[in-house]
């Protein structure tokens, strides 16, 4: 993208703009774009502690990534430290375009993990269906980044309210039709977040929810 048009653009996207380079910070972009980042790092480590909660005796974690994401190695690092806190041993599986994503698949197979955790972001999102029959298919636990992956068959997702975060977007529109500068409106992180599982995944799985996890979900799929 071309910061330089002189059009106001108002976006919503997963990762770091800041280290996309559309904003110089996120509590003033100082350029013409402003918007929304899904990206947030304890999030991130909270989605670790979710999956440990749900498969007690987890040891290994598969991480896969596309590193073209922007804010990708934050989001890793923030994952990497709670899996430690937690004496998880991570395999990284880094890819870059959705042409190396059964590659990237094959490799979380052998690295003999007992779960997989995708971060979210534009490649994972369009091949979700496909992530999620491989995790049913090798019996791997699955935390994902949006609901739109349970919905595709996955585990469990625990994220921002993309539809919340859409209609907050609706009011800086507004203001930016008023004539307000992009560059001068921060950039919004998500502030509700919601945990979704799919139980018919869990059944296939052979996992049951625990009572711990009852009062942290917002929606459990069939």
């Amino acid at each position: 993208m071309k910061a330089a048009t002189g059009k106001s653009v108002l976006f919503a996207i997963s990762g770091d703009p800041v280290a996309l380079g559309i904003a110089q910070s996120l509590a003033r972009p100082g350029r013409n774009f402003t918007g929304s980042t899904f990206l947030s790092l304890d999030v991130a480590q909270k989605r670790v502690e979710l999956l440990r909660e749900l498969v007690p005796d987890l040891q290994a974690l598969a991480v896969l990534s596309n590193t073209n994401h922007p804010g990708e190695q934050a989001e890793y690092e923030a994952t990497k430290a709670a899996a430690s806190t937690l004496s998880i041993r991570l395999t990284y599986v880094p890819f870059v375009s959705g042409l190396e994503l059964e590659g990237a698949l094959e490799r979380v197979r052998a690295s003999g993990a007992g779960a997989m955790l995708v971060f979210p972001e534009g490649v994972t999102m369009v091949h979700r269906a496909r992530i999620a029959e491989f995790a049913r298919m090798h019996r791997l636990p699955s935390m994902f980044g949006w609901r739109e992956y349970c919905e595709a068959g996955g585990l469990m997702s625990y994220g921002a309210n993309q539809r919340a975060t859409y209609v907050r977007l609706a009011t800086y529109a507004d203001r930016l039709l008023r004539g307000e500068k992009p560059g001068e409106l921060p950039i919004e992180q998500p502030t509700t977040f919601e945990l979704v599982i799919n139980q018919g995944t869990a059944r296939a799985l052979g996992l049951t929810v625990p009572p711990s996890l009852f009062p942290l979900i917002d929606e459990v799929i069939e």
